[in-house]
């Protein structure tokens, strides 16, 4: 039906590529490209192993995402309807531009970041929308878990359950274990960047910034466990305010255990967790991509990782009958499950998962129009229903409050 290019080849990237293995009847063709080549060669030889009825037709390319013309000669040499771009958010406005320059359509995962500020926001790639729009082409931005799926849960309150949301709560919990005494979840320089930063939440029309860590409470994970999450900023904030402008309040809540705090404040205490370069050798390097090098890649920590994922979004505010409510709507993960399943942990999964399903859903042209879009701004029902089939099974909750004010 369609031929893709990825763009990416780490833990996520994996499991886009496998999905669309999986999904045989929409992504006849795709195009795995990364900047180390031999990473996409394994996943597709992974693909031939565990994936051996698909008829899904897949090749790998040598690609350098930060040069704008070296991408469009491969998006023009393959000829793809889409680009899915999970490469690093460094990178989306160069991939950005490639579309533009080569008539193709966008998806990403993650917001665009400067590489030598540590500052990620929308106003970057919502600069775009008019330039996608006169080309005819379509830009989904956020299309993760959180980004994405928790954009889509907050869609689907305000289509079912509400007619006003007031009170917004995003929960991210993973109660899973890797093993390793030190390592994140995805890649590192990102991951340490986005908590060593300041937090925010939205509240009475404006933002209110708080120290790292600084607010938390304990809050209750169905099914998996009661875990102390603390106050993030997350780029879905800064979409759902403005779709949803009867929000009061937007919070974004993350688990971390007490042992990786802890050697987070080390790391920082040192120097490590800075994007400032140093010397070292006659040579300039930031202290983060030096411990990126050396802490444990995300994709390798997916063997032995046991435990679940919990994500999910709490609304609160006036029903459709008008009276108080609230409402939770939310994913469970194995990540031994999905180990199993694509060879991959938990995070990748949530992750490349909803990227699989975004991209179905704009080949399909259920979610197609010009522009630049948050995942939020269409119908959440197809969306849900593809989480339910493809392996991210959505369950709810009424009239419990799992997030306290």
């Amino acid at each position: 039906m369609s031929k893709v290019m990825i763009i990416g080849a780490g833990g996520v990237g994996n499991v886009v590529a496998k999905k669309c293995a999986q999904n045989d009847g929409v992504f006849t063709e795709v195009l795995l490209a990364s900047r180390t080549v031999s990473k996409c060669d394994k996943i597709v030889a992974e693909i031939h192993e565990h994936f051996p009825q698909s008829r899904t037709k897949f090749s790998t390319a040598a690609v350098d995402a930060d040069n704008v013309p070296e991408l469009a000669a491969l998006i023009r040499q393959f000829g793809p309807e889409l680009v899915i771009n999970v490469a690093l958010p460094y990178q989306d406005l160069t991939i950005m531009d490639a579309c533009l320059e080569t008539g193709v359509h966008y998806l990403d995962t993650a917001n665009y970041e400067p590489r030598d500020v540590a500052k990620f926001e929308y106003s970057w790639q919502w600069a775009y929308r008019e330039r996608f729009e006169q080309a005819g082409l379509m830009a989904l931005l956020g299309c993760g878990f959180d980004p994405g799926a928790t954009n889509v849960f907050t869609a689907h309150h305000a289509k079912h359950h509400f007619s006003e949301i007031h009170y917004l709560d995003i929960v991210d919990c993973n109660n899973g274990s890797h093993g390793k005494a030190f390592a994140t979840n995805f890649n590192p320089e990102i991951n340490i960047r986005e908590i060593t930063a300041n937090g925010r939440y939205w509240e009475n029309g404006q933002w209110v910034e708080t120290a790292p860590l600084e607010i938390s409470q304990d809050i209750y994970y169905p099914n998996v466990a009661t875990r102390k999450s603390y106050v993030l900023y997350h780029e879905e904030l800064e979409s759902l305010v403005v779709n949803f402008p009867t929000i009061k309040r937007a919070r974004f809540w993350m688990t971390f255990g007490e042992a990786y705090i802890k050697h987070l404040n080390v790391l920082e205490g040192i120097g490590m967790t800075s994007i400032e370069p140093i010397d070292f050798r006659g040579q300039k390097i930031a202290p983060i991509e030096f411990l990126k090098a050396v802490l444990p890649a995300p994709e390798s920590l997916a063997e032995n990782y046991t435990g679940q994922t919990c994500i999910g979004v709490q609304a609160k505010g006036l029903g459709k009958d008008g009276q108080p409510n609230v409402h939770f709507i939310y994913n469970v993960t194995d990540h031994a499950q999905t180990y199993r399943e694509v060879q991959a942990q938990g995070i990748s999964y949530t992750t490349g998962v909803p990227a699989m399903i975004g991209a179905m859903l704009m080949l399909r042209g259920e979610w197609m129009k010009p522009g630049v879009y948050n995942v939020e701004e269409f119908d959440p029902d197809p969306f849900i229903a593809a989480m339910n089939e493809w392996g991210l099974p959505v369950d709810e909750l009424a009239g419990i409050e799992l997030v306290k004010d």
